[in-house]
């Protein structure tokens, strides 16, 4: 996703118009909703600052919209993220359960799994991370999956709990998280 395209996701997830997103960030009335259009459709890129304002107006951390750090395990997980905004679906995280008792050391790297109709025709390829904020995120991402296909939380915390990632982390239930992601009724 281009950086116009998450702006126009975000900005309609958050149920704004151009021009109010224009005006809150301090374009004049008259342009204001043209210059929005102008980032959403790519034909402008805003600067580093212009995409901190339009970060903090829709209340996302900015590292959605670029990184300070290429290559970093945030910019990582954020790839991740829009890759699963963009092809909902795409990435399916499972939990690997531990086989007891190790075997000498071994080239087989096969993981096996229950065949049924949620897996591809051709076995899908897999990996793990042995990094600890990347192992810390994915098992909250697999919850946060969980959560979502069993109707715990909506498509909308859902994306939320993203776009606001690291600081809507809460360890698995374990603390609260420094920003709330879940609606309360």
């Amino acid at each position: 996703m281009t950086v116009g395209d998450k702006i126009k996701k975000i900005r309609t997830f958050r149920g704004m118009t151009q021009k109010e997103l224009g005006l809150a960030i301090g374009f004049d009335e008259k342009g204001a909703d043209n210059r929005i259009a102008q980032y959403e459709t790519n034909y402008r890129v805003p600067k580093t600052e212009m995409l901190d304002k339009i970060a903090e107006v829709l209340r996302v951390n900015r590292q959605n919209f670029y990184t300070v750090a290429p290559g970093c395990a945030e910019d990582f997980m954020r790839t991740f993220f829009w890759l699963d905004e963009d092809t909902p679906g795409a990435i399916r995280l499972f939990q690997l359960v531990r086989n007891p008792g190790k075997t000498g050391a071994s080239d087989d790297t096969t993981v096996r799994y229950n065949d049924n109709d949620d897996w591809p025709a051709h076995a899908p390829v897999g990996m793990y991370f042995q990094y600890g904020l990347v192992d810390e995120f994915m098992r909250e991402w697999l919850l946060r999956q969980q959560e979502l296909h069993a109707g715990e939380i909506t498509r909308g915390e859902y994306l939320e709990w993203k776009l606001n990632w690291p600081d809507t982390c809460d360890d698995c239930g374990k603390h609260e998280p420094h920003i709330q992601w879940r609606k309360t009724e």
